[in-house]
């Protein structure tokens, strides 16, 4: 059998077991290791799932991944995004569309303090869905808004999914996240921008706020843009000594979920509750990324055996005659399919060992191409007819939402997504500048 025809039958294999409900580490893992097994015998199987354990246990910047989970599920379940929607509410509603412009600045802080979409879908479902709805703003806007908003919590660092991608890419998390800032905020700033010219053109969609809600004391406004901008101290706290060179990405991470603790501690909200939900989910979420990164490590390790890669590089190069661009592009529209029946870490899982050596080998930037897979990423969620955050949407939202309004409100958002992903690509530099700047200073 050839070792082209090994590689599919391991896809083959693995797409089955996720399509009949397996979890993800467990299906790759499984293959991994009995493909390994058949292939090499005892010793030789054995060894390349001992080396992927190994391999990950020694990776240093792992130990971020803890930090940081626990410093978001601190600040949220300590109610401390209840504040940021709160400053928001008060500055930003006196604008036509005011209070979606609001939403989209709370998701960008929401990602600075938890690194997770999930938990930007969440707090903005919870929190800003019901204050939009009643204040008269159009269901179709608000939920597109919300969405979108949750996009970039991949994105902007601290991202969760960026450190997976670090690991199995063998890139730095520190340049990785350092890259995902500016089109992180690029995109927030073209989401805000959309809103405002829609709202401008239609004040139906987003109306501002009554004259009696918008007449609040000088001294509570400013009270509440203190509390509001709480965690963006504390995310300058983390990053501001790692940029400037003073600590080590871990260093900076135990800063952040250390300032995180105390500032609930100080504000009276770090409850047995609250301790003890923030603990329990941190080594809940931490345990399932550890073992996806290590059935990633083992399947990538069986394909570099196979040398699958470098057949699947000829394949497209020489045979298909296909430049390096349109790989490129193929490889994001491939992302939009998977995306309707996977989540971003099984897409990166699957994939990885297959994309990330042949976009080295095209000549691509890895950094570079980490910030375009976590952007296509988000728009294979949003896609139309099974993106996975519609479905996850329509669960978070009231009845009046129906999946239809979910479906007609995403369009507009993805659009402006597509535009941003080709603006990167056109312009790495977009991506890239940051990381070069902070590492060669």
């Amino acid at each position: 059998m050839s070792y082209e025809l090994i590689a599919i039958l391991m896809f083959s294999t693995m797409m089955i077991m996720l399509m009949t409900g397996q979890r993800v580490f467990g299906a790759i893992g499984f293959v991994a290791v009995l493909a390994s097994l058949l292939l090499w015998g005892d010793r030789g199987g054995y060894d390349i799932g001992f080396a992927a354990a190994m391999k990950l246990m020694k990776w240093y910047p792992l130990l971020t991944l803890p930090m940081f989970i626990f410093m978001g599920y601190v600040l949220s379940e300590s109610k401390i995004a209840d504040d940021l929607y709160k400053m928001f509410h008060v500055w930003m509603g006196g604008l036509n569309g005011g209070l979606a412009i609001g939403t989209i600045g709370l998701m960008v802080l929401i990602s600075a303090m938890n690194g997770l979409s999930v938990a930007g879908m969440a707090i903005g479902a919870t929190i800003a869905l019901p204050e939009l709805l009643k204040r008269g703003y159009d269901k179709k806007m608000v939920t597109g808004v919300i969405q979108a908003g949750s996009s970039l919590g991949i994105l902007v660092p601290p991202s969760v999914v960026l450190v997976l991608y670090a690991m199995i890419a063998r890139q730095p998390v520190g340049q990785l996240w350092l890259a995902g800032v500016l089109p992180g905020l690029m995109m927030a700033a073209m989401f805000i921008l959309y809103i405002a010219i829609r709202c401008k053109l239609n004040p139906d969609l987003g109306p501002a706020l009554s004259a009696e809600e918008r007449d609040v004391p000088m001294g509570e406004k400013l009270r509440l843009l203190r509390a509001g901008l709480l965690p963006l101290g504390i995310f300058a706290a983390m990053m501001v000594p790692f940029v400037n060179g003073w600590t080590s990405l871990v260093e900076s991470s135990a800063i952040g979920a250390l300032t995180a603790f105390l500032a609930a501690v100080l504000k009276g909200r770090m409850t047995r509750q609250v301790f003890e939900v923030s603990v329990r989910s941190t080594l809940g979420i931490s345990c399932m990324f550890m073992w996806i990164i290590l059935a990633a490590l083992a399947f990538g390790a069986v394909f570099d055996g196979l040398g699958a890669v470098k057949a699947i590089e000829n394949l497209f190069t020489e045979k298909l005659g296909l430049n390096p661009w349109m790989i490129l592009i193929l490889m994001q529209l491939s992302f939009i399919v998977m995306g309707t029946f996977l989540d971003d870490t099984a897409m990166l899982v699957i994939v990885a060992p297959l994309y990330v050596p042949l976009v080295g080998a095209l000549g691509f930037d890895l950094i570079w191409y980490g910030v375009l897979y976590t952007i296509t990423t988000q728009i294979a969620y949003m896609t139309p007819p099974f993106g996975y955050n519609l479905f996850l949407m329509r669960a978070m939202a009231p009845p009046e939402i129906t999946l239809r309004d979910i479906y007609g409100s995403i369009l507009p958002f993805v659009l402006v997504m597509v535009l941003a992903l080709a603006i990167i690509m056109v312009f790495p530099q977009i991506a890239l500048w940051l990381p070069e700047y902070v590492y060669n200073k």
